[in-house]
């Protein structure tokens, strides 16, 4: 994938519900088949804990190759197995990297004022990325999601605090995924915390929408804004 695709990711923005220049970016990234404007409430949920924070939900990169209706992919998925979720979420990272570039950018901000929040597969890109940023971002939210390559996680940055959210009924990707992440993570020596979930499936209900709100107000604290 080249890096060119990068022409491609853009999707719904939230401007500061302050009115102000942005002082912090929430980037979140839908999952397989979805879109930005799937979790665009997301940014809109948080606006009253994070009123300076921009918000923006970019469409991955490439539409699925059979579906009509504009579901949209981070990478394709056939085997739907780790190995498959590690090559494919390395190789789109770049394409992402240069899109979180050029949000930071145009908002004048930095990796220290950046939060990557992504559910299921936009989780494993949230994961792939924000744990290789050059700069550690403020904070990583991974709902329903599982960690590319846990078992190579050498180079990774160890500052950027995680949050894993996880149903305990999940029959997409299971639950016992979230708690191989926060092994791993772990045991690389990066801060995480890990919420497993009763009685919810594949999807983020009003308690993961408050334990993300919460962890993001924190990561952005007076002594991490710009």
């Amino acid at each position: 994938m080249s890096a060119s695709f990068s022409s491609l990711l853009d999707g719904p923005r939230l401007a500061p519900a302050s009115g102000n220049p942005a002082r912090q970016l929430v980037v979140i990234l839908h999952g397989y088949g979805a879109d930005g404007p799937d979790l665009i409430d997301l940014g809109r949920a948080w606006q009253g804990q994070l009123p300076d924070a921009a918000f923006v939900a970019p469409n991955a990169p490439e539409p699925l190759p059979f579906e009509a209706l504009g579901g949209r992919q981070w990478f394709a998925l056939q085997e739907r197995d780790l190995n498959e979720y590690r090559l494919g979420a390395q190789a789109v990272q770049p394409v992402l990297d240069r899109f979180l570039d050029d949000e930071l950018s145009r908002l004048s901000l930095d990796d220290s004022s950046l939060a990557l929040v992504g559910f299921s597969q936009g989780a494993m890109m949230t994961f792939q990325c924000g744990l290789r940023r050059p700069s550690p971002p403020a904070a990583l939210i991974g709902y329903s999601g599982l960690l590319p390559g846990a078992s190579q996680l050498d180079g990774i940055n160890t500052q950027s605090p995680v949050l894993i959210v996880h149903g305990q009924e999940d029959d997409v990707v299971a639950c016992y995924h979230a708690e191989a992440a926060q092994q791993a993570l772990d045991d690389a020596g990066v801060s995480s915390s890990l919420h497993l979930l009763s009685g919810l499936g594949h999807s983020i209900d009003e308690r993961g929408m408050v334990l993300g709100g919460r962890f993001l107000e924190k990561a952005f604290g007076p002594d991490r804004t710009t």
